[in-house]
């Protein structure tokens, strides 16, 4: 089953450009052996990451939200 898009344009972009910001602060976090701040970054880089991806987002679905028509 594959889900309706409901993420693009210019909600797509800036969920992968905040993916990447949470990966580097991820990796900082690693770097400075902060677990918490590492699995909280991870996290929000993983969910961020497959938003932008695969143009789904549960949260939008659930709220009615659909941006693939900006």
């Amino acid at each position: 089953m594959i889900p309706e898009q409901n993420v693009g344009g210019t909600d797509r972009l800036l969920r992968a450009a905040f993916a990447v910001v949470f990966t580097v602060l991820a990796v900082t976090a690693i770097r400075k052996r902060n677990y918490y701040l590492l699995l909280s970054a991870g996290l929000g880089a993983i969910g961020l990451g497959f938003n932008a991806v695969t143009c789904f987002c549960g949260l939008n679905e659930a709220l009615g939200i659909d941006t693939t028509e900006e």
